[in-house]
């Protein structure tokens, strides 16, 4: 299942990998630019979002529109014909995505730091939190991208892109927005897979409630949920 998956996506994946790569020090270098004096704690606060910023654009934008393309083509159809476990499905998917997601991840802390110097302070948690929000992202992504047809896959990515970068709790504190897009992102999962992140980049800053990991946890299960119930059913 692995080899069928990462040979069908291998010419897209070639794409992906350098342009997440982009993604991820544009937004960790060029958030910059709308400073004219930065100060550290705002050069750290950015450095620590840009990789949330990155995992949420992978798995809530470019992986539900692949989703998309393979509904249109008949390709998940072709999926459910297979004699495997749904599971095994997602699984080499979300392999195959972390990844691709990773270099970009790695590639932009270390020309951050190398920049900049924001102060990085990674913790033990470092790598649990990097797989909770990155399978989360996926994990939600799935399952909204197996739900909708794929037109209107197309149209809910393109919206979470935009609404990520500019009216999410990730680049800058939540206490920002007005009170009632506050209590939206307390639902949501951005804002917590933020702080998730961002406490485990820079440990000796930020801090993170246990409870923030399980409401991770319900999202993720969440998506995974509905993702295989959808593919154990007869029609895309």
């Amino acid at each position: 299942m692995l080899r069928l998956q990462f040979f069908r996506s291998s010419g897209p994946l070639i794409f992906f990998i350098p342009m997440l790569v982009i993604i991820s020090l544009g937004i960790a270098i060029g958030y910059t630019f709308m400073f004219a004096d930065i100060d550290p704690g705002t050069m750290l606060y950015l450095a620590t979002g840009a990789p949330t910023i990155l995992l949420i654009m992978a798995g809530f934008v470019i992986l539900p529109q692949q989703n998309g393309v393979a509904k249109t083509e008949g390709y998940i159809e072709f999926l459910r014909t297979l004699p495997i476990k749904r599971w095994n499905i997602i699984m080499t998917d979300m392999i195959i995505w972390l990844c691709v997601i990773f270099p970009g991840i790695v590639i932009s802390m270390l020309v951050t730091h190398l920049i900049f110097d924001p102060g990085y302070a990674l913790s033990f948690t470092i790598l649990p939190a990097f797989l909770l929000v990155s399978i989360t992202a996926i994990a939600i992504g799935y399952g909204f991208s197996f739900a909708l047809q794929p037109h209107v896959t197309q149209m809910l990515s393109s919206l979470l892109m935009f609404g990520t970068l500019m009216f999410s709790p990730i680049n800058f504190p939540i206490e920002h927005l007005p009170n009632w897009l506050q209590i939206v992102h307390r639902f949501l999962p951005f804002h917590t897979m933020a702080n998730v992140m961002r406490a485990s980049l820079a440990s000796t800053t930020y801090t993170v409630y246990a409870w923030e990991y399980v409401k991770l946890g319900l999202w993720c299960a969440l998506g995974l949920t509905l993702s295989i119930s959808i593919l154990n059913q007869t029609k895309t």
